[in-house]
């Protein structure tokens, strides 16, 4: 075994400034292990370390991904055993225009992808949503969610856990607020099923995501629970929350933001803009968007919407898991004397200002790019606002892909941007 004095040179932090290549070579020799790498040197040079011993037993030349812009120790707290970044392209589509309660003004939707012609069509519906004078966009909901689950002897002890769970909601509330000075509990729903009862939780999170705040809280409000109660704690999460999977009950009561984005397209300007009419659009939409994905069992009744949010959340920090939850949307169309009226409702949206990786230097550049990062004032505003433009995004480009189908474009125009 190498003795630290003979690669290191203590450093500030509790950290060292260490060769990575005599590090890389403790790794070899089963001296260090990869997580290690961080308690022998400073977040960079461990980095590096890992590079080396990735590159030497994979013989991959990780150069492009060791070519990053952010300082490595900022993402100790998003990542384990960091190498380096995945670089993606950054397009940026609109401005659009949006009339919402937080987000009310131009906006700029920045978009990281790999699929082109995705900023291109996002970018035509912008334009058309601010040639009609934007989209209105309404934030009619918002809760965070965690549900654990506990076990009782039977249906009638869950029933009694159950009613005890109604009546004190407040003493729930008392000690999940103690964990967190922005979380502020909402509701408690029981759920029996035989003899597993489950306690869906539902916080408000302020300009955070939220799921790590709401975790911690519920871990105490169900200490409570289970002093006062005969259920004993199963799980912590449940699966009734429900987190990264697709779900009925997401789609229908909602979880993070729920966020529904509006506009009335003249008909000029639809042809204009799209080579079509609102006719046609509506009937695209209603056979495909609507009738297509009631046929396929589709929890998501929208064309493209999961484009946008992926997007954006790569872009601007959020959880890129959350996609699943987030492209629960349903978007609507109708022809009209005056033009085309058509709609998002995005049940699911989970969006935070700060926190994760919203503190990153890409992704807080980009956050600030739309005008909403950090805490707001008030308190939630933020990320109120941030919901409102993916929602005004996720209506472009809706109106831009179905207008595409309904003008037969959709094949040409990816031809033509040779994809």
């Amino acid at each position: 075994m190498t003795d630290d004095s003979d690669a290191t040179d203590p450093g500030a932090g509790g950290h060292s400034e260490a060769d990575p290549e005599i590090l890389a070579a403790r790794v070899a020799d089963g001296d260090l292990r990869l997580y290690e790498l961080d308690d022998h040197a400073d977040a960079e040079t461990a980095a590096t370390a890992r590079r080396i011993v990735v590159e030497r037993d994979t013989g991959v030349d990780l150069s492009a991904t060791g070519d990053y812009t952010f300082a490595a120790e900022s993402a100790e707290s998003n990542i384990e055993n960091l190498i380096g970044g995945a670089q993606l392209p950054v397009g940026v589509a609109g401005p659009v225009t949006v009339r919402g309660e937080a987000a009310d003004g131009d906006f700029y939707l920045p978009i990281a992808t790999t699929e082109g012609a995705l900023v291109a069509s996002v970018n035509r519906g912008c334009a058309a949503i601010s040639d009609a004078g934007g989209a209105t966009v309404r934030v009619t909901k918002r809760g965070m969610t965690r549900a654990p689950v506990f076990r009782v002897a039977d249906v009638s002890e869950g029933a009694e856990v159950a009613e005890w769970v109604q009546d004190n909601e407040d003493r729930l509330a008392e000690a999940a607020e103690e964990t967190t000075s922005h979380g502020r509990l909402q509701s408690v729903t029981p759920y029996v099923v035989g003899d597993a009862v489950y306690l869906r939780f539902s916080y408000d999170t302020g300009d955070a995501n939220g799921m790590n705040m709401a975790t911690i809280a519920t871990r105490a409000a169900a200490e409570v629970v289970e002093e006062a109660t005969p259920a004993s704690l199963v799980a912590l999460s449940g699966n009734l929350c429900v987190d990264k999977k697709p779900a009925a009950i997401n789609a229908v009561e909602g979880r993070g933001h729920t966020v529904t984005a509006d506009v009335t397209i003249p008909r000029e300007t639809v042809e204009d803009r799209f080579g079509t009419t609102p006719e046609a659009i509506e009937e695209a939409n209603t056979r495909k968007n609507l009738i297509g994905s009631a046929k396929a069992g589709s929890l998501g009744f929208n064309a493209q919407a999961a484009n946008v949010v992926a997007g954006v959340f790569i872009a601007t920090g959020q959880d890129e898991a959350h996609v699943v939850e987030g492209s629960n949307c349903i978007t609507t169309a109708e022809a009209r004397d005056e033009g085309l009226y058509a709609s998002v409702n995005l049940a699911s949206l989970q969006v935070g200002t700060v926190g994760g990786g919203t503190d990153l230097a890409t992704q807080s550049e980009l956050l600030d790019v739309i005008g909403f990062a950090g805490g707001g004032d008030p308190v939630g505003s933020n990320a109120d606002a941030l919901a409102e433009v993916i929602a005004a995004g996720a209506l472009a480009g809706e109106l831009s892909l179905v207008s595409a189908l309904a003008s037969r474009h959709l094949a040409s125009a990816h031809e033509e941007h040779g994809r």
